[in-house]
């Protein structure tokens, strides 16, 4: 039974240190576990059967006066992917962001060769509104484009 998502605490870091080594070896680009603290930064993780299986941070994209602009990181355990939990932790990021009173959420490096979060992020809403070329080195496939994506999070006609 998953559970979806809730706060993250401390004295799981142990957990999610694990998940990111468990994660870094796939040319993915991954949340620092040292930012999973900061007094600025939300942290929430996603759990099953009590194991934690995935884990997303939430905070500013930019301080002050661009503060009402989300910006969030994702990780999902390798033995739990296809099981949706990338979906709902993206769902309940939405929800967190308006709760918390953010306008919109904007992620500053989509490596494009992710293509199952290109797919998911679009079917959340967001659009790709810049490319940066060869902005990530990857380690298979060299030098590949990054993406910035983003969407609003305000009801249409409101603003």
């Amino acid at each position: 039974m998953q559970e979806m998502s809730r706060l993250f605490n401390p004295p799981e870091m142990v957990l999610l240190t694990k998940l990111q080594l468990a994660l870094s070896g796939n040319g993915s680009l991954l949340p620092a576990t040292n930012g999973l603290l900061r007094a600025d930064t939300h942290t929430y993780v996603a759990e099953d059967d009590g194991h934690v299986v995935g884990t997303y941070i939430l905070r500013a994209n930019q301080p002050g006066s661009g503060s009402h602009v989300a910006n969030a990181a994702f990780m999902v355990a390798p033995t739990a992917r296809g099981q949706g939990i990338g979906r709902a932790m993206g769902e309940n990021c939405l929800s967190e962001a308006r709760r918390l009173g953010f306008r919109a959420m904007q992620f500053n490096f989509v490596v494009s060769t992710n293509e199952g979060a290109i797919r998911l992020w679009k079917q959340l809403g967001f659009k790709i509104v810049a490319t940066l070329p060869g902005a990530f080195r990857h380690p298979q496939k060299g030098y590949v484009d990054v993406y910035v994506m983003f969407r609003s999070l305000e009801e249409a006609g409101k603003g």
